[in-house]
C-alpha cells in the first residue's frame, strides 16, 4: 500500500523535478568516479598537491550523492543507482586511460562546470513549483561546483 504524497508540489512537477535531479545525480556520480580515479592515478611534480586536493573533492562529492538521491526519494520517485542508468543520464564524458596531471585538472574543470550547468538548468522548474528544499540543494551544489572549478582553473594559470 502506498500513501499519497501531499507536500504542496503536484505529482507532475515532482516527477519532472526528480527527473532533473536524476541527471544531477548521474553527473555527480560520474564526477565522483572521475575525481577518485584521478586521485588514485595522478603522477608528476604536483602529485602530493593534486592527490590531496582530489581526495578532498571526491569526499565532498560522495556525501552529496546521498543528499541528491534522498531528495529524489522525498519527492516520491526512485533514485537511479546503476552505471547503466548513469551513463544514459550524465552529460559528462567518461575518461579513457590515464591522462597527464594537468589534463586531469582540465577534465575536472569541464566536469565540475557541466555538473553546475545541470543543476542550473533545473532551477526554473523548481522555482516555479515552489520547491524550496530542492532549490536550496541546487544552490549549494552550484556554489560548490563553481568554486571547485575556479580552484582547479587556478592551477592552470601561469
Amino acid at each position: 500500500m502506498s500513501t499519497k504524497i501531499d507536500i504542496g508540489i503536484d505529482e507532475k512537477d515532482r516527477k519532472a523535478i526528480a527527473e532533473g535531479l536524476s541527471k544531477l545525480l548521474a553527473d555527480s556520480y560520474t564526477l565522483y568516479l572521475m575525481t577518485h580515479n584521478f586521485h588514485w592515478n595522478v603522477t608528476g611534480p604536483m602529485f602530493n598537491t593534486l592527490h590531496l586536493m582530489f581526495m578532498t573533492q571526491y569526499t565532498e562529492q560522495w556525501a552529496a550523492l546521498d543528499l541528491i538521491a534522498e531528495r529524489i526519494r522525498a519527492l516520491g520517485e526512485p533514485a537511479p543507482a546503476t552505471y547503466k542508468e548513469y551513463s544514459k543520464l550524465t552529460s559528462i564524458d567518461e575518461v579513457s586511460g590515464v591522462p597527464k596531471a594537468m589534463e586531469m585538472v582540465k577534465l575536472l574543470v569541464k566536469a565540475q562546470e557541466a555538473t553546475s550547468k545541470t543543476a542550473r538548468k533545473l532551477f526554473p522548474l523548481v522555482e516555479k513549483a515552489g520547491d524550496q528544499p530542492t532549490a536550496d540543494l541546487l544552490t549549494q551544489r552550484q556554489n560548490i561546483h563553481e568554486k571547485t572549478a575556479w580552484m582547479l582553473r587556478s592551477l592552470l594559470q601561469d
